[in-house]
């Protein structure tokens, strides 16, 4: 997949993880922030007698929440790298101007947890999102594809 360049302040900004894949990561994670307290831990009835509404509560074994664990972890170290590093950059702790610092400092943080690091952090596909923002992308035209 081609990764995404952008210029962004003096120099460029190259991603290593693909843009759609970003974006990707972004309505899944917006899918399971969705989720609803769970009112019934163990529901005992067929799923169609209560109308599905299983699906939309927030289970241990929820399968968005799988799926986006497993994407992340089936990432490249540098895609992984750059993930981390735009959601630091959207929470607003550093500036476009400071990226490569602030991807030095992921890869020094990296390690075998980051799918649950960043499945675990809360406004994860508003900081990605905002990550993406500030350095020049936009995941507008996917979405418009795709919803």
């Amino acid at each position: 997949m081609k990764r995404a360049v952008k210029s962004v302040g003096n120099g460029e900004t190259e991603l290593e993880v693909p843009l759609d894949t970003v974006c990707f990561i972004i309505m899944k994670a917006r899918e399971f922030d969705a989720k609803d307290p769970v009112t019934e831990p163990n529901p005992a009835s067929n799923p169609s007698d209560d109308r599905s509404a299983a699906i939309l509560e927030d289970h241990a074994d929820d399968p968005v929440l799988e799926e986006l664990q497993s994407l992340i972890s089936e990432l490249s170290f540098d895609a992984q790298i750059d993930l981390v590093a735009l959601m630091w950059l959207g929470r607003d702790d550093h500036s476009a101007d400071e990226w490569r610092s602030v991807r030095q400092q992921a890869v020094h943080a990296h390690n075998a947890h980051v799918a649950d690091y960043l499945c675990g952090t809360p406004l994860l596909a508003d900081h990605l999102a905002d990550g993406l923002s500030a350095l020049g992308y936009s995941c507008a035209e996917l979405e418009r594809q795709h919803l």
